[in-house]
């Protein structure tokens, strides 16, 4: 449990984790690498040490030395049975990406994980890997995990998803490393591409035109060296932070900029926040720059379409800045958001309406009325249905808020950003 009161005055640099979705891939990708995979600034995570779990339990030495993890791949085909249940954890993208990288192997495999990520949706994953021909089934018949999956050969398909999601998107190229020829997937709008981006530096033949991107079997992937940035998740919340209280001034430092992922920045730019971008520079294959956000008037704005897909972890925080600005901010096509570690939009709205803010949920994001100025957030007593975003947002909600606000869960940072709250509070202790 964690209390908070209000602050002003944030000051000083920082570096976030490692980007959580970077640090997934690079071990999936190093165990099915020939050779060493080395990952520096690895997330060490709950979540990503769940991807870890996973692959030494099929016979992946997986090692850290100071600051670096070692992978040591065993090639396509070098994974072996796993004795027990699979533990993903918390980890949704452990699951979605490993079932489809599972799904091609010459044995059978269970993934389980806590009580929270066996109630999200698999159906997104299950059908096409089921149209190339996977033997992946929901055991309890629900859509959700466990997953039963009987490795067998796949076949080469085109797959129209239906989301955009990297998650889906991912898992469908990943099948797509041992199917009969060439893999293709078309979102209705372009996800993150991080898997695109690394397995082609692993050497795999991938190719994107548009919203289409495609996989032709390799024969081989080889081990790489990779320098993971900053999350941009986990800094929005400092840029939030900055933006919001009074009398702040924050750099983040070496932060990934992906333009697949950094759709917060474009919302900074539309609700005239100060924030901008230093050092711009690219890091094994990702575009990175140093972020500075100081205490900003912000004005309301739109969100919605295309740029969704590009901030979905983000738009809980961007929803708390909106209670500060000027003016109406509108948040749509975001029903992602229903099915995530928790329903943000109820959570978020719940602990809004909670603090003070007039904010209206819809079936797909919110509806936030602020007149810059004159609202006062109290403080509360938080429910964060142990989803850390949530936690993270009400943490910087928690500074800009009369009385005291309380994190109940707050231990459920530890899936992203272990070291969340002792930063935060050097921000506010640097007078």
């Amino acid at each position: 449990m964690k209390t908070l009161t209000r602050r002003t005055g944030l000051k000083g640099t920082l570096t976030v984790p490692g980007d959580k979705s970077i640090s997934h891939r690079a071990v999936m990708f190093g165990a099915l690498a020939e050779g060493t995979t080395t990952i520096h600034g690895f997330l060490k995570g709950a979540d990503c040490l769940s991807t870890i779990g996973c692959f030494q339990a099929m016979g992946i030495d997986i090692e850290e030395k100071e600051d670096t993890i070692y992978v040591h791949g065993k090639g396509l085909r070098g994974l072996q049975a796993p004795d027990g249940v699979l533990d993903v954890g918390n980890s949704g993208t452990t699951t979605r990406l490993i079932s489809g990288i599972l799904a091609g192997q010459n044995f059978t495999s269970e993934l389980s994980g806590d009580a929270s990520l066996n109630t999200r949706p698999m159906k997104r994953i299950i059908a096409p890997l089921s149209m190339m021909g996977a033997d992946i089934t929901s055991k309890n018949k629900d859509g959700c995990a466990p997953l039963l999956i009987h490795g067998r050969p796949l076949s080469a398909i085109h797959y129209d998803s239906p989301v955009a999601s990297a998650q889906v998107k991912s898992c469908v190229l990943l099948a797509g490393l041992y199917a009969d020829g060439e893999t293709s997937v078309t979102e209705p709008a372009l996800s993150r591409d991080h898997t695109e981006r690394m397995l082609r530096s692993f050497g795999a033949d991938i190719r994107t035109e548009g919203r289409t991107c495609t996989i032709t079997p390799p024969k081989t992937l080889h081990g790489q060296h990779i320098e993971v940035p900053g999350d941009i998740s986990s800094a929005a919340f400092f840029i939030a932070a900055a933006c919001i209280t009074p009398d702040s001034d924050v750099l983040i430092q070496n932060v990934g900029i992906n333009p697949t992922r950094a759709g917060i920045l474009e919302v900074c730019r539309s609700m005239d926040a100060d924030v901008s971008l230093e050092n711009v520079r690219e890091a094994g294959g990702e575009p990175v720059a140093d972020i500075r956000a100081r205490t900003s008037r912000l004005k309301g704005t739109v969100i919605e379409g295309d740029i969704i897909p590009t901030l979905i972890d983000e738009l809980p925080v961007i929803a708390l800045m909106a209670c500060f600005a000027e003016g109406q901010t509108i948040i749509r096509d975001a029903h992602e958001l229903r099915v995530k570690e928790s329903d943000r939009i109820a959570i978020v709205s719940d602990n809004l309406h909670a603090m003070g803010a007039d904010v209206i949920p819809t079936d797909d994001g919110f509806l936030i009325n602020s007149q810059q100025g004159t609202l006062t957030l109290h403080g509360a007593s938080i429910n964060c249905a142990m989803d850390h975003r949530i936690a993270m947002t009400f943490a910087v909600a928690g500074l800009n808020a009369d009385g005291e606000t309380v994190i109940t869960d707050s231990d459920c940072v530890d899936v992203s950003y272990p070291d969340f709250f002792r930063q935060l509070e050097r921000l506010y202790a640097q007078k």
